[in-house]
């Protein structure tokens, strides 16, 4: 065993030491924003998959994330209370939602694509405040019952647990995103991304691969949504708002492009930083995420991911440019 596969391994254990001891180091209100993290990280996964392996930036994955809260909140309110079934319905209807929309979403590339989610998005978010009998309209959807993780267990009401259960689904979602990313699908995402035309020429049918991308993520999304509905047990047509796709890019774009586990820590920070410092500096949790957005983009301009590499860069240059002012003309 290589040294880097051996750090690789502490740094995973470490990781998931800390996440299991979250409950027991802090209080209520950090365990929920932990919750919440966990939550965006799926959603930021989602976006992640469009964006940075397909290579197709979008601005709509909100959409499908309040679909899945609302079929994950209605199965729990009609149905069922356990978790599973309210999982595997919510992420079937971002699937099926994914399915009617993606055709048209497909049609455009670049930023022609980033527009048509963006409407898909704001149709979404429309949709959720008119259908009353449906949504609760702009009141939402209240009186979720507490979700049931194993079966003739009682709900889950403890925020401790709540994470407990949220963390297992998040974990379980990036191993088989990093599966997915591992097969020739992936790769042949990531080739879709970087010379879509050349892909084409030797047979590749790039409109399919580009519908099937949407569609995984459409379901991850929705995924998402339900663990949103069972950690707060309201949704509301905010959820779909135009704010929650684009703090799901930025934390993409903080985390880097590309890389999943760097979109999970971008979800984190962004979310800490938007709830967490927000209350500190109240009112001014937008400056704090611009400010976020352009450290980022100045220093580590391929984000979190990238930036061992790029602080090396970044510190050789800046020795470079000093040894050029001492030197003598």
């Amino acid at each position: 065993m290589t040294a880097s596969r051996v750090r690789t391994g502490l740094l995973v254990a470490a990781v998931a030491v800390l996440l299991v001891l979250v409950p027991w180091v802090f209080g209520t209100f950090t365990v929920m924003t932990f919750t919440r993290a966990l939550v965006f990280a799926v959603l930021a996964m989602s976006v992640n998959l469009l964006t940075g392996v397909a290579g197709m930036p979008t601005l709509g994955q909100a959409a499908y994330f309040g679909v899945g809260a609302y079929a994950g909140a209605l199965v729990g309110i009609h149905w069922s209370e356990l978790g599973i079934v309210q999982l595997v319905v919510a992420t079937l209807a971002g699937v099926v939602a994914a399915l009617l929309t993606g055709p048209l979403a497909i049609r455009g590339r670049g930023v022609a694509f980033l527009m048509i989610t963006l409407a898909i998005g704001e149709i979404g978010y429309s949709a959720a405040g008119r259908l009353d009998s449906v949504t609760g309209g702009s009141d939402g959807l209240s009186g979720i019952p507490p979700v049931v993780a194993v079966p003739g267990s009682p709900g889950l009401v403890n925020e401790g647990l709540i994470y407990y259960y949220v963390l297992v689904v998040a974990v379980v979602a990036f191993l088989a995103v990093a599966v997915l990313m591992r097969s020739p699908f992936g790769l042949t995402l990531r080739g879709l991304r970087d010379n879509e035309s050349r892909l084409r020429a030797v047979g590749y049918r790039t409109d399919t691969y580009a519908l099937a991308a949407y569609v995984w993520a459409g379901g991850l999304a929705a995924l998402a949504g339900s663990l949103w509905t069972s950690s707060q047990r309201f949704v509301a047509p905010g959820d779909l708002g135009f704010e929650v796709s684009a703090l799901a890019l930025l934390a993409v774009i903080v985390g880097g492009v590309g890389s999943m586990w760097g979109a999970c820590l971008g979800a984190l920070l962004v979310v800490f930083t938007k709830d967490y410092l927000g209350q500190l500096f109240s009112g001014h949790a937008p400056l704090l995420l611009g400010a976020l957005f352009v450290i980022t983009v100045y220093l580590l301009p391929k984000g979190i991911a990238g930036g061992r590499a790029q602080w090396r860069r970044l510190v050789s240059r800046d020795r470079a440019d000093d040894a050029k002012a001492v030197t003598p003309a």
